[in-house]
């Protein structure tokens, strides 16, 4: 089976917010003398789950991205990227390029299944993926690793019922008494159909609401609340402060 899933990581954003000298996907973590990138964590966590292909969707400034990963035979995997044109458009979603980013591979990943995972976003435990992977045999179109929420403003919110179908995500809620948000994901061929649809031929780039939009026409999304699950995600230098407090010996 895994060798019909690929991984997935956007890696196109140009990381304005933080002005860093370098992709922020190099950030280091420093633990016991030796230098990690944040984006290594979430290869790590999906050469775990054995998946043996990783596809990189970059902007035309990341060569040090590719100079530090290669082709990826130092990681035991394969490793692929895809070059996302630069949108120059107007557009009012709260991530208006992720969509996007995501549908610029759809030649590499259209006939397989995909785990996505951000490249500034550590996922815990490791084996998250992993776990995702143990539900394929439900069939899903869908399946959200579900994480508890920290910080509302930057999660994506997902509502469930109690058989843990997903029924709605919310993203970047300002407040909410929801308890769980999406930080890793798994989807089939269907989805990603789907995903180029609304991006290529709805226009729609608010990834959020392509979700909702599946889910409405009847696709099987399931949470899955990852057993001691937790995540830090790097965008803003409150973010670091936080990140240096964890993972910095």
């Amino acid at each position: 089976m895994n060798e019909n899933i690929v991984g997935l990581i956007p890696a196109a954003g140009r990381g304005i917010r933080l002005g860093l000298p370098y992709p922020k996907e190099l950030y280091p973590i420093i633990r016991d003398n030796k230098y990690k990138p944040i984006s290594q964590y979430i290869v790590e966590t999906f050469i775990n789950a054995g998946i043996q292909h990783i596809v990189f969707v970059i902007n035309d400034r990341k060569h040090q991205l590719i100079g530090y990963f290669g082709d990826g035979s130092r990681f035991g995997c394969n490793f692929s990227y895809v070059v996302q044109e630069y949108q120059n458009e107007n557009i009012s979603s709260k991530s208006p390029g992720l969509a996007h980013a995501l549908n610029s591979a759809n030649h590499l990943i259209k006939d397989q299944y995909v785990c996505f995972g951000m490249p500034d976003t550590i996922v815990k435990p490791a084996t998250a993926i992993k776990e995702l992977l143990n539900h394929l045999d439900t069939n899903p179109d869908l399946l959200l690793g579900l994480f508890p929420i920290k910080r509302p403003e930057k999660s994506a919110a997902v509502v469930t019922d109690s058989d843990q179908n997903v029924i709605k995500i919310i993203d970047k809620p300002k407040f909410t008494d929801i308890r769980f948000g999406w930080a890793c994901m798994v989807w089939n061929p269907t989805f990603t159909n789907h995903l180029s649809h609304c991006v290529s031929e709805q226009n729609i780039r608010d990834f959020a609401e392509i979700m909702n939009q599946g889910i409405k026409r009847g696709f099987k999304v399931k949470g899955v609340p990852i057993k001691n699950g937790d995540y830090t995600d790097l965008g803003t230098y409150d973010d670091i402060i936080e990140l240096e407090k964890d993972y910095r010996a």
